[in-house]
């Protein structure tokens, strides 16, 4: 299949790697080719440096041969724009839209767009983290990705500050649950004494 991903952030980038790793024929557009560097060295697909509203540097990343479209850049105005383009113009049935703010997710929606929106799939997996507490989540903000872990405390945490807690080699302490499933953030209520049966959630950004 031949797949066009127009932006290479943090998320174009990984879909392309993943279509390119599956086999597939993939095109990069980005409008700053200095985000090129964040595809993997073994990408095989080809990359095209301009404005993805100009309909030659579509035509130049082989949108005219697309089977199919993933528009992921961080502009919900641009990514709306695009997927008209290559929906309407070129004729590609197959796109996917990246949305950023699920308050105009209706508005896509509306014009007959097939969307994904990182913050309720965020907020979605946070919940999941919350009631599933011994499990470890990988969640995308925008265009950035964040793992979660949740282990119970150590024993030299328990009777200290929640506050007092530093981070470790690679994680910051993210909030405390308690027994009953509450919540804690750390920055909110640095002074919460850790009782034995809580269980600390702890972040580290994923490049």
């Amino acid at each position: 299949m031949n797949v066009l991903v127009v932006g290479c952030g943090r998320l174009g980038s990984q879909i392309a790697a993943i279509m390119d790793s599956m086999g597939h024929d993939v095109a990069v557009v980005d409008e700053h080719p200095e985000f090129f560097y964040r595809l993997p060295a073994d990408f095989s697909g080809m990359t095209v440096a301009g404005m993805p509203m100009d309909l030659k540097v579509l035509k130049n990343a082989g949108v005219e041969n697309c089977d199919m479209a993933a528009v992921a850049t961080p502009d919900d105005n641009l990514n709306i724009t695009v997927t008209q383009i290559i929906q309407q113009f070129f004729k590609v049935q197959n796109v996917v839209t990246r949305i950023s703010d699920p308050a105009r997710e209706e508005v896509f929606t509306a014009f007959g767009l097939r969307t994904v929106c990182p913050t309720n799939l965020a907020g979605d997996m946070i919940v999941q983290a919350l009631v599933n507490p011994n499990q470890s989540k990988q969640m995308a903000f925008g265009t950035a990705n964040a793992a979660f872990h949740t282990y119970p405390v150590e024993s030299f945490m328990i009777g200290k500050r929640l506050g007092s807690i530093g981070v470790n080699e690679k994680e910051v302490p993210f909030a405390l649950l308690q027994k009953d499933g509450t919540m804690i953030l750390v920055g909110k209520n640095p002074d919460y004494m850790i009782q034995r049966e809580d269980h600390m959630i702890w972040t580290e950004v994923i490049d």
